[in-house]
C-alpha cells in the first residue's frame, strides 16, 4: 500500500508541476460552464429594431417609448419612408422594423394595422422577435385605453401584420448553410494546416528547412498553398449542395462571395499555422485547434445563438473570432444579396486578421530558425 501511495503522490506532483495539465483540468472547465452559461441563450434581447412613423402624435410616440422601454427591443433608428428601412436592413443594421399607420388616434387604436417586418434568414428568431413585438404593442395598447378612459376590446384588438424578409418561406436552411459554411472551412483548414509545421519536428525533417536559404515567409506560405487548393475544392463543393441540393440560392455576387470566401480560407490556413508554430507534437496542435476553435466558433460565431443576446463581454470577444465576421459575410451576400459596398467593414476586419495573423507566424518561425 505504502509503494501505491508513492505512486499516486508521484502522479500528483507530475500533475501539478505540468502547468498546461493543470490549465487543462482546472481551466478549461471553467472557461466552457462560462461560455456555456452566458452564451447559449435562445431569449430575445436587444434587438436592434427600426421604427417607420409619418406622424408624430403623442400615441404613436407612447408606443416607440414603450418598445424602446422594453429589455427586448432597442430602437435605434425612427424613420419616415420604407425606402430607409429596406436600406437599414440591407446594411444589416435592423433585425425588425415596426410600421405604424399614418394615423394612430388613441380612440381608433384597436382597428388598425401595426405591420412588422423581420430578418428571416434565422426563422425561429424572425417568430420569436414578432411575438415579443406583438406581446409589448398589445400591451401599449391596453395602457393607452385604460389611459383613455376607453372601454376594453371586446372583438379584434390590435392587429399585427408580420412580414419577413428574405426567408418567407421559412426555411431553417436559410439560416444554417452560412453557419456552417464557416465552421466547416474552419476547422478543416486550421486543423489541417495546424500539424504541418509540427510533423516536421516530429520527424526530424526540420533540420532541412534550418539550413534551406528560402525565407520564413516562403517557407509558411509553401505548407498553406495545397491546404489552399484542397479548400478551395471544399468550397465549391458546399456551394454547389447548398444550392442545388439544399435550394438555398446565391442572391448577390458571386464573385464578391467567392472573394470573402478565399480571404477567410487564407485566415483560417494562417491560423492553423500559428498554432503548429506554437505547439510541439502533432497531438498537442490537433487538441488546440479543435478545442480552441471549435467551441468557440460554435457558440460565439452566431451560428447557432444571436449575438446580440449575450453579455456584453462575449460579444466583444466574438468580435476577435474570424468565423463571425465570415458568417455575417455570407448571410448578406448569400442570402440578403446586398452590394459588397455594404459588407466593406467585416471584409477589411478579414484582411487585418490575415496580415496580423501571417505576421505572428512569420515572426515565431523566424526565431525557432535563430
Amino acid at each position: 500500500m505504502k509503494q501505491f501511495a508513492a505512486f499516486v503522490r508521484k502522479e500528483f506532483y507530475h500533475i501539478l508541476r505540468d502547468r498546461r495539465t493543470m490549465l487543462i483540468l482546472i481551466g478549461m472547465p471553467i472557461v466552457q460552464i462560462i461560455l456555456f452559461g452566458f452564451a447559449i441563450s435562445t431569449e430575445v434581447k436587444n434587438v436592434r429594431t427600426v421604427v417607420l412613423v409619418t406622424s408624430a402624435d403623442a400615441d404613436t410616440r407612447y408606443v416607440v417609448d414603450r418598445l424602446d422601454a422594453s429589455e427586448y427591443f432597442s430602437v435605434k433608428y425612427i424613420v419616415h419612408s420604407i425606402e430607409e428601412v429596406d436600406a437599414l436592413f440591407r446594411q444589416g443594421k435592423a433585425e425588425l422594423a415596426v410600421v405604424f399607420p399614418p394615423d394612430l388616434p388613441r380612440q381608433r387604436f384597436d382597428a388598425e394595422s401595426i405591420q412588422l417586418i423581420a430578418d428571416a434568414i434565422d426563422p425561429n428568431q424572425a417568430v420569436t422577435r414578432g411575438a415579443y413585438a406583438g406581446a409589448v404593442l398589445a400591451a401599449a395598447q391596453r395602457e393607452l385605453r385604460m389611459i383613455s378612459g376607453s372601454a376594453p376590446v371586446q372583438t379584434g384588438g390590435l392587429r399585427i401584420v408580420s412580414k419577413l424578409l428574405y426567408n418567407p418561406q421559412m426555411k431553417s436552411a436559410y439560416n444554417f448553410v452560412p453557419g456552417v459554411m464557416g465552421l466547416i472551412l474552419m476547422l478543416i483548414c486550421a486543423m489541417m494546416t495546424s500539424i504541418s509545421i509540427v510533423r516536421e519536428k516530429e520527424t526530424g525533417t526540420m533540420e532541412v528547412l534550418l539550413v534551406s536559404p528560402v525565407s520564413p515567409l516562403f517557407v509558411i506560405l509553401s505548407k498553406a498553398v495545397p491546404y489552399l487548393v484542397l479548400s478551395l475544392f471544399n468550397l465549391a463543393t458546399i456551394l454547389l449542395l447548398s444550392v442545388f441540393v439544399l435550394d438555398v440560392p446565391v442572391a448577390g455576387s458571386l464573385t464578391a462571395l467567392l472573394g470573402v470566401s478565399l480571404l477567410f480560407i487564407f485566415v483560417s490556413l494562417a491560423l492553423g499555422l500559428l498554432i503548429s508554430c506554437i505547439t510541439r507534437t502533432q497531438v498537442a496542435a490537433m487538441l488546440a485547434s479543435g478545442m480552441v476553435l471549435l467551441i468557440p466558433t460554435i457558440l460565439l460565431s452566431g451560428l447557432i445563438f444571436p449575438i446580440e443576446s449575450m453579455p456584453v463581454i462575449l460579444q466583444a470577444f466574438s468580435c476577435i473570432i474570424p468565423a463571425r465576421w465570415y458568417i455575417e459575410l455570407v448571410r448578406k451576400l448569400m442570402i440578403e444579396g446586398v452590394p459588397f459596398a455594404y459588407v466593406w467593414q467585416e471584409t477589411l476586419v478579414l484582411v487585418c486578421m490575415a496580415v496580423l495573423l501571417i505576421g505572428i507566424t512569420a515572426r515565431l518561425f523566424k526565431n525557432r530558425l535563430e
